[in-house]
């Protein structure tokens, strides 16, 4: 096996590599379906019990994957990094493989030609997600969760950072938002992305000893790096999955950041109250309750980087109606200036 030659160059084509994971009988495991889902990233196929992912000969920025060892690479370190939050939901790496005959198969002794993440298909009833669109998740909910985090971030490894790279960590987020968001094959205006870079630049400015104080407190962790709803599962405890994997500066962060990324989000949903809910369990659990400017800052960040985010989805053409990302985009940038609205009124109120 030659690892390193382009996917593309290896295998029997896309379609069909495709086809054949959507066969049933083509699983270890009797299932009477396969469902499909399809991510900006990967191809996530559920049977009955399990889930396979497969990571797409992707590249942007800082993310390759167009060979066939960076996607096993990949692969191994979804593995172990996700094993922290859900230790018994990532299983294992599948090779799929190919014989001289030209078929494929799962876990076979043919030339190793891509490799598949398997985990343990979780009930989709228990999602946060679902859960809180039912309006079926309450400060109980939210207590559980954090309870699960702040043990996971008792034994994260800490950040190595001063007060100035902290800030810079941010702002460089910031910077490339930005970028981002105004690429003229999106159509936004220039205004609609400046006013909020301009809003958080100004609050890490003018008080950025919040910031400097999280540093200094040693608060910053490896953590999660993508706290959405739809990415936790309400069983006994709480199973957080599908972590960022392939960048580990994305997953230091303040956990008082990555909460108020989940408040967020969790407000676009129409709950807002969750936000409450999971910064009171923070402070009786964890012993830390930060300013709210603070927390609003960081709300308003989140939403900043998540519009840039919806916005670059226009770049895949399968990626469906160009106006439902602009609008997500949009809906994130208003988000954010809500919040960021908020911490500048709190701040001035309180010098909180």
């Amino acid at each position: 096996m030659r690892p390193d030659v382009p996917a593309s160059q290896r295998l029997p084509g896309q379609g069909a590599l495709l086809a054949f994971l959507c066969r049933p009988e083509n699983y270890p495991e009797s299932t009477p379906a396969v469902e499909v889902l399809e991510t900006h990233m990967s191809w996530v196929f559920l049977t009955r019990r399990h889930a396979y992912k497969l990571k797409k000969p992707f590249r942007r920025g800082r993310i390759d994957y167009t060979t066939v060892a960076a996607r096993r690479r990949s692969c191994l370190r979804e593995l172990r990094l996700n094993r922290r939050l859900a230790p018994d939901v990532y299983l294992d790496v599948v090779a799929l493989t190919i014989d001289g005959s030209g078929r494929l198969a799962l876990g076979g002794a043919g030339e190793r030609i891509d490799w598949l993440l398997r985990m343990r298909r979780l009930p989709a009833e228990q999602s946060l997600e679902r859960r809180l669109l039912a309006r079926q998740a309450g400060a109980d909910a939210a207590r559980r969760i954090v309870a699960r985090l702040v043990s996971f971030y008792a034994g994260a490894a800490h950040a190595r950072w001063t007060p100035a790279g902290y800030r810079r960590h941010l702002l460089s987020a910031v910077a490339s938002a930005a970028r981002d968001l105004v690429r003229p094959a999106y159509g936004l205006a220039r205004a609609e992305a400046d006013t909020v870079a301009d809003a958080l630049r100004e609050f890490a400015a003018r008080h950025g000893d919040l910031l400097d104080a999280r540093v200094r407190g040693a608060r910053i962790v490896e953590g999660h790096g993508d706290l959405r709803p739809e990415h936790i599962y309400l069983s006994d405890p709480p199973t957080i999955i599908d972590c960022i994997e392939f960048d580990r500066g994305l997953r230091l962060r303040d956990p008082v950041d990555e909460l108020a990324f989940l408040a967020m989000e969790c407000d676009r949903l129409g709950c807002p109250d969750f936000d409450a809910w999971l910064f009171d369990a923070h402070a009786d659990l964890a012993g830390d309750r930060p300013p709210r400017p603070l927390v609003e800052f960081h709300k308003g960040h989140s939403a900043f980087v998540r519009a840039a985010i919806a916005i670059a989805h226009l770049d895949d053409p399968d990626t469906g109606p160009r106006a439902h990302w602009t609008a997500r985009a949009r809906a994130y940038l208003q988000q954010a200036r809500g919040y960021l609205a908020q911490a500048r009124g709190m701040h001035e109120r309180t010098g909180a």
